[in-house]
């Protein structure tokens, strides 16, 4: 059965075409109707609880006071043209600058001039409770402030360059060279084994949390390359057959997830530098962690596509039968 992958919803229209066209776009800016959503430090502004909603203001509105000159133009959706403003220099009461800088920080932030139901709270914790398109819009976002905050400056001449098309590329005013936003592809993929999976966890990350393996792609090389080279690496486990299941947009920082299924000819585990741990379990061990019943292996974080090769593995929508010799 399809499912849907978070963040990767399509809003109706992203109107590419009017980038370029600054008196168009400062029009809208200066539209009622538009919608612009406030980003703080890569968290979008939401209110509700088990479904979350991302609040879009109007501009104008005395939180905006906080952005930047730039704005960064999304589309068009449901009939209002949405923007994005980077409020980050906004400085909260009790701000903790060592847990934003964890794995995960769940602390969410009200903003003095809204209502105290609104707040700005960490992407990784919303991502399955908003919206499909809310949350495909706001990892746009963050993906796209990521990039502007991290290049600045013009990687041919290395003088400040400016936000230019939206929101959507940068100019350099020295040597007028272009550049565009970075998105670094990385494979994901569930290896299997007969009839069980491959699970590893990295250094550093919470008591429990296994995930199926993933690596950034190399220059030159094939994302089925990737993915035998990735599972060599990590675990010295050789993988033959390969197959691609969906990918997801995640912007930490900017990355494109391409999920595969891989199957296995090896399983003798040897652990690189890069994995705490892995280890082989069956099917039934898996569903237990997808109910979050196994001992001690805690159930991955929904909206993850880690969580969906998981899902769709169990549910036999994915994976491969055992090869069999032909017959002569």
């Amino acid at each position: 059965m399809p499912r849907n992958i978070v963040f990767a919803a399509e809003w109706d229209d992203r109107q590419a075409e009017l980038r370029g066209d600054a008196d168009r776009l400062s029009a809208l800016l200066g539209d009622s109707a538009t919608r612009i959503l406030p980003v703080w430090r890569g968290r979008p502004l939401i209110w509700g609880e088990a479904e979350a909603t991302a609040v879009w203001l109007a501009p104008g509105h005395a939180v905006l006071d906080d952005a930047g000159a730039d704005l960064i133009f999304l589309g068009t959706h449901q009939g209002h043209a949405r923007f994005v403003a980077d409020v980050s220099s906004w400085v909260p009461a009790g701000l903790d600058e060592a847990a934003m800088s964890g794995f995960f920080d769940a602390t969410e932030y009200s903003h003095p001039s809204l209502p105290d139901d609104h707040r700005y709270a960490d992407l990784r914790g919303l991502m399955a409770r908003l919206d499909p398109v809310d949350a495909a819009m706001a990892a746009t976002a963050r993906g796209l402030l990521n990039w502007h905050r991290s290049h600045r400056f013009c990687s041919s001449c290395g003088q400040p360059s400016d936000a230019a098309q939206g929101g959507w590329q940068r100019i350099c005013p020295s040597c007028r060279a272009v550049h565009f936003p970075r998105t670094d592809p990385a494979v994901i993929m569930l290896v299997q084994h007969g009839d069980t999976v491959l699970l590893g966890r990295s250094p550093g990350w919470p008591e429990g949390m296994y995930s199926t393996l993933a690596g950034f792609v190399e220059p030159g090389e094939s994302l089925e390359a990737a993915v035998r080279r990735e599972v060599f690496e990590e675990t010295s486990v050789r993988v033959e057959r390969v197959s691609y299941v969906a990918s997801q947009p995640w912007p930490w920082p900017s990355n494109l997830m391409l999920g595969f299924v891989a199957e296995a000819v090896s399983k003798d585990i040897t652990l690189d530098h890069e994995l705490e741990d892995a280890l082989w379990i069956t099917r039934d061990e898996l569903a237990q962690v997808m109910a979050g019943e196994h001992p001690r292996i805690r159930r991955p974080r929904k909206g993850a596509i880690a969580q969906e090769l998981m899902a769709r593995w169990l549910a036999q929508e994915i994976g491969f039968a055992p090869q069999t010799d032909a017959e002569d």
